[in-house]
């Protein structure tokens, strides 16, 4: 498959910290031989410093120059940050990725949820997706124009302001309905509202009233606490879960170890012309730099990255790409070559190896 006239895609690529240094490589270097292998022209890649290792350098993990940058291009791959590790007073500070999100307005998370052949796992018949409302609801960080949205009014209280709009409501609604039709054409709005009924019932409501306008998808509801036990006793049966931001980020950390691992779980931020790669699991510095790491979950979330490039820039092959990307990671793994999360003994290395050259088999 030969794409005429597509253009060289330029995405930035952050390394991030830990395992990142790793595992941003091996995503590259699987979505380069995804590209040759469609056709399509080179990746220009655009590296760019961002934690621990920019500290030196630019005196924060999250540089104004790198920022800059991202502002010129419309997608990039994140590694996993460390920020544990961040000397004071940066471990206070917004987090890379969460300023990232936060300068972008990158307001939809979206966390897929499916077993890989061959991987053992609690809920082997699972395959969703999780929509999330990426910034504002319970995460205080992502609520405020300045501060940080906690407070203490005394040294003995603290306090934290939660937000919810209509408007960051409607749209990722709007971005979760457009999902189902894609999908099972089923939109699960999950809330709190018989207990945080202003907030949590305003997210409710206005979900509800935007799927009136997609009268081909089936809506339905339930609190919180229920979807964590319905995910768990009878997970197979949810197509598309949309939520506030707290509750996405458990839900989906949760659906990915009944799935089998979050070292598969793949999720992009995105907004309407901003889109950003970033696996669901942190930096794991106890094995950075022993070739042990397992670069399938962020390998999966370049292949959304490609998904999503290739509805906004129109190019079907970009998503012939992906496709081949998914594929040779389910073959890969099928196959029994794994990393050690997943029960294998593939190292880093021999793993994306292994899924290069099943880039070029179909």
């Amino acid at each position: 498959m030969t794409s005429r006239g597509a253009t060289n895609p330029r995405i930035g690529l952050l390394q991030g910290d830990g395992i990142g240094r790793e595992i941003v490589p091996a995503t590259r270097d699987v979505v380069d031989a995804a590209m040759v292998a469609v056709g399509l022209p080179d990746v220009d890649w655009v590296p760019l410093p961002i934690g621990f290792d920019a500290i030196p350098t630019y005196g924060t993990p999250t540089p104004e120059h790198s920022l800059v940058e991202l502002a010129g291009l419309d997608s990039w791959i994140l590694g996993p940050h460390d920020s544990a590790s961040y000397p004071e007073p940066f471990q206070m500070q917004l987090t890379p990725g969460g300023a990232i999100r936060k300068r972008f307005d990158l307001y939809a998370n979206i966390r897929p949820a499916r077993t890989l052949p061959g991987v053992r796992a609690m809920s082997p018949r699972m395959d969703l997706v999780i929509v999330r409302e990426n910034t504002e609801g319970f995460y205080a960080d992502r609520n405020m124009f300045a501060g940080s949205g906690e407070f203490m009014p005394t040294p003995d209280v603290a306090m934290a302001v939660g937000v919810v709009t209509r408007q960051a409501c409607e749209r990722i609604a709007h971005t979760a309905f457009d999902l189902a039709r894609r999908r099972r054409r089923r939109v699960t709005v999950v809330h709190k509202a018989n207990v945080l009924a202003t907030t949590t019932g305003l997210f409710r409501d206005v979900c509800r009233e935007v799927g009136q306008h997609y009268p081909d998808v089936v809506v339905d509801d339930e609190h919180v606490d229920a979807m964590a036990a319905y995910l768990v006793r009878r997970g197979e049966e949810y197509d598309v879960i949309v939520t506030e931001n707290m509750f996405g980020d458990i839900l989906s950390d949760l659906a990915g170890e009944l799935s089998g691992s979050l070292g598969t779980a793949a999720s992009i931020n995105a907004s309407e012309t901003k889109a950003m790669a970033q696996a669901a699991h942190g930096a794991a510095p106890d094995i950075s730099g022993h070739n042990r790491a397992n670069p399938t979950a962020l390998i999966l979330s370049a292949a959304m990255l490609l998904d999503w490039l290739g509805s906004r820039r129109d190019e079907p092959a970009l998503a012939a790409a992906a496709a081949r990307i998914r594929s040779a990671v389910e073959r890969t793994v099928a196959a029994g070559v794994a990393t050690a999360d997943l029960g294998g003994l593939a190292s880093t290395s021999e793993f994306t190896e292994t899924v290069i050259a099943r880039v070029f088999r179909r």
